[in-house]
């Protein structure tokens, strides 16, 4: 087991008997401002159940979010960074509202998602070290930016059964974006298609990845160089939510949409970035 898992547990355990994990107001960083302090994953007056495990595995995550960022990740990978709050913070609110099985899906790609982060993270860090930026504001702008491209890529994108077609609530949604990209000339987009569970595995694979592509056509139609985009499809592989419901089977026909700066890869330092070690 590493260090940093034993850490976490550490820290989740000290949380539960009545410690808080979280640092004094005005002093958490990007984690504060995005995460909502009121949210706890202790519910003392009420019968144990099964949204108490998914509140703790929702602290571990957490914790896990938090020791990346204090080792750097904000200053290496902030757009991941940005990303991966989003999605705690979509997970806290799913919790508060009652919704445990949508929780327990994003928590699986929450894991995921930082088990990456952490990879990169030590790739880069055995060679470099990650410091912060010479601009704090440039590099706070650009950190809003990221959040809302990936507010606005990644909402009202579900696609009808069968069919590539992009709805025109999510279109006009892909021409806003188009614009703030060709301002923002360093972030790119990593497009995914997916499929729901119906049809067969060769069916869904080409159904997800004509989604894609055609997310990355409106995208160039409304001015993005296609240089600037990458597209994949996972099929059925990696639904938003369990389940057989049509309403469910809707969601799961998606595109998911990363931002990507290409100052993270190159170590540019609006953001900080990399900086090689002795």
């Amino acid at each position: 087991m590493s260090l940093r898992l034993l850490l976490i547990l550490l820290f989740a355990f000290l949380t539960l008997q009545g410690c808080t994990s979280y640092p004094p107001e005005g002093r958490g960083g990007l984690a504060e401002q995005h995460i909502d302090n009121s949210f706890t994953p202790v519910m003392p007056d009420e019968p144990l159940g099964p949204e108490h495990g998914l509140r703790f595995d929702w602290q571990l995550t957490k914790l896990h979010l938090d020791s990346l960022i204090k080792e750097g990740a904000r200053w290496c990978f902030p757009a991941a960074v940005v990303q991966a709050i989003e999605k705690q913070n979509r997970i806290a609110r799913e919790l508060d509202g009652g919704l445990l099985l949508d929780a327990a899906n994003d928590l699986v790609i929450q894991r995921k998602r930082l088990g990456e982060l952490e990879r990169q993270l030590d790739y880069v860090t055995s060679q470099a070290n990650c410091v912060p930026p010479l601009n704090e504001n440039s590099f706070r702008e650009q950190l809003a930016v990221i959040d809302q491209l990936f507010d606005l890529l990644n909402i009202d994108n579900q696609f009808a059964f069968n069919s590539t077609e992009v709805n025109p609530k999510y279109m006009g949604h892909l021409a806003r974006a188009a614009n703030i990209l060709r301002d923002n000339p360093t972030l790119n987009l990593a497009i995914t298609g997916h499929a729901d569970a119906t049809g067969d595995n060769q069916h869904n694979q080409k159904l997800a990845m004509g989604r894609a592509k055609q997310v990355k056509r409106y995208l160039i139609i409304f001015g993005l160089e296609p240089t600037r985009m990458t597209t994949k499809s996972l099929g059925d592989t990696l639904p938003l939510y369990d389940g057989v419901s049509e309403g469910v089977r809707l969601t799961n026909r998606r595109v998911s949409i990363e931002v990507i700066s290409t100052q993270e890869l190159a170590g540019g330092k609006l953001q900080g970035g990399y900086h090689a070690t002795d």
